[in-house]
């Protein structure tokens, strides 16, 4: 298994189903899952899907700039993400940072997320399942409006 083809099919999918669907983000999610969200921490899927559906902004688009990704020693992948999030009837768009830390499903194909954003920049800690799936365990996000 490529690493950064890992992290590369794992930012499209996150991203493309934020955009269009966060609800549809509750899988990659588990109860032990924690979001920080501008500083605000959130512990569980559904407590995490719930903020994400509830911003004040519903249309946006992610632009990546950047992904990388290192593999860990558990056969985990850390991933960090950097672009713009323009927002609908916005002239200019908002430059974030993201983090994910990505494990190993135990059971399911579900994803847990660890995402930070600080200045346009997303990082993931992926690591395979018995079945070769991942979910993500943390996800940090902040936006960088300097």
């Amino acid at each position: 298994m490529d690493p950064d083809a890992v992290a590369k099919a794992f930012v499209e999918h996150y991203y493309s189903t934020f955009d269009a669907n966060r609800a549809g983000l509750a899988n990659l999610y588990q109860e032990g899952s924690m979001l920080t969200f501008e500083g605000q921490k959130i512990q569980g899927s559904q407590s995490i899907v719930a903020k994400l559906t509830s911003l004040p902004f519903q249309q946006c688009k992610h632009n990546i700039t950047t992904v990388d990704c290192q593999p860990s020693g558990s056969g985990g992948m850390l991933v960090f993400v950097s672009g713009n999030l323009q927002l609908a009837g916005e002239q200019h768009a908002l430059k974030f940072s993201q983090v994910f830390f990505l494990l190993a499903q135990p059971s399911t194909a579900d994803l847990m997320c660890y995402l930070y954003v600080a200045f346009c920049y997303q990082m993931f800690h992926l690591m395979p399942t018995p079945q070769g799936s991942f979910y993500v365990l943390n996800d940090i996000f902040r936006l960088n409006y300097a």
